[in-house]
């Protein structure tokens, strides 16, 4: 075996610029799929995490009726003494905030200019509002006992071109049906980096919210971070609120759940069109080997080498072109994924409606991912040596002998 592997390696220098190329193809190839995965697993992942920490949270504790759609804010769809419920989910080791929210819908108005927006209710000193807290461009933070005050999302400002410290004109949907209007401060502008949610999301002191919407005392959700997305299985057994409903980040992200299995069915036939290329030159390659060592093949068949060790000896130069490429493709794969991540691409508000996308789509290249798309394309590098060392194996010594060079 160690005698066929040194034959292989002496053949392929034959020709170096060619099996150089070869293996480069083999390279690129495994570079495009580890960029191509790590785009989807960057962009899905992103999105998840988006929808979990700005809208979902990994748990949501409701009222059976609730219909978040309609942002409802009748009495039998809300969650009543929130505060209470949210101190008694607290106390799980596996949860990191539980807070009320409290979620309506209105129009933000400035001089001629409005643009309805979604009101978030919340407790500003709980950690669920780092995103926002963390995410302040200008201005500052909310107090919980500010009455006038309120955060405006940085697209949202640009479109009405205000700043922190403007006055604006929020009208709000109460309880009763009707439409309360009060004038508030920016008292910050906010940036997720999340144009679909900074575009429509006014935030609100959970007290103010539901003083102007008439809902003292009630919340529309109780909105809870874990300290890990893989423990809510666990957190969910541990939470009991008799007349409640518990939903899971599962169960509230249905659709981006279903694009990225759809997503993922997609990518699938794109690793087969990348594989079917690498593959194509693999093959060219070796049946020119082929063509070109006819005779030396008949003199090899002709002193006694098997047909299947001459079929051996060309697997095994597809086998040294497969490490070759995949070793080189490792390399360029990892540098693709960090020249693409030093700026990302931009999309801006580019995003899928019903799916918070984040504004920058980022590369996330993992180790599970990385070791799947080497060994097919491993596997496939070898398969494309099948066919020529095949056909080298078929010759006839006497008909290759009598082959011109």
């Amino acid at each position: 075996m160690l005698q066929i592997f040194k034959m292989a390696f002496r053949d392929l220098g034959r020709n170096r610029r060619r099996s150089f190329f070869s293996a480069l193809a083999v390279a690129v190839g495994l570079a495009l799929l580890m960029l191509l995965s790590s785009v989807i697993q960057g962009e899905m992942g992103s999105a998840l995490e988006s929808a979990i920490q700005l809208q979902t949270g990994h748990i949501q504790i409701r009222a059976k009726t609730y219909d978040e759609n309609k942002s409802s804010l009748k009495w039998e769809d809300l969650v009543e003494n929130p505060d209470q419920i949210a101190s008694d989910i607290a106390k799980n080791s596996d949860v990191k905030a539980a807070t009320p929210r409290l979620f309506a819908s209105g129009f933000l108005s400035t001089g001629d200019e409005s643009s309805g927006v979604r009101i978030y209710g919340i407790d500003p000193g709980s950690a669920a509002n780092d995103p926002y807290r963390a995410g302040i461009v200008s201005g500052d933070f909310l107090t919980a006992d500010d009455r006038e005050g309120l955060l405006i999302g940085q697209p949202a400002a640009l479109k009405l071109h205000l700043q922190a410290g403007d006055k604006v004109s929020l009208s709000v949907n109460t309880s009763n049906g009707d439409v309360l209007e009060q004038t508030f401060t920016i008292r910050g502008i906010y940036s997720t980096n999340t144009y679909g949610f900074d575009s429509s999301t006014v935030l609100l002191p959970l007290a103010k919210a539901q003083a102007i919407t008439q809902t003292e005392n009630h919340a529309s959700t109780i909105f809870v971070i874990l300290k890990n997305t893989s423990l809510t299985d666990e957190a969910v057994k541990a939470i009991n609120v008799p007349g409640l409903e518990v939903k899971t980040w599962k169960d509230l992200n249905a659709l981006l759940t279903e694009f990225e299995s759809l997503a993922n069915s997609y990518i699938g036939f794109f690793y087969l069109i990348i594989l079917a290329i690498t593959a194509s030159v693999i093959i060219n390659t070796l049946i020119m080997s082929v063509y070109e060592r006819t005779r030396e093949i008949g003199i090899l068949a002709a002193i006694g080498m098997r047909g299947g060790r001459i079929m051996g000896l060309f697997l095994s130069e597809s086998l040294l072109l497969a490490i070759g490429g995949v070793l080189m493709g490792l390399v360029l794969g990892v540098l693709s994924v960090y020249l693409f991540n030093i700026k990302g691409f931009y999309i801006g508000n580019m995003g899928l409606n019903g799916m918070l996308v984040s504004d920058t789509i980022r590369a996330r290249l993992t180790v599970d991912k990385t070791i799947s798309v080497t060994i097919m394309t491993f596997v496939a590098t070898i398969l494309s040596g099948l066919y020529p060392a095949w056909m080298a194996s078929r010759m006839e010594p006497v008909a290759a002998l009598r082959a011109e060079k």
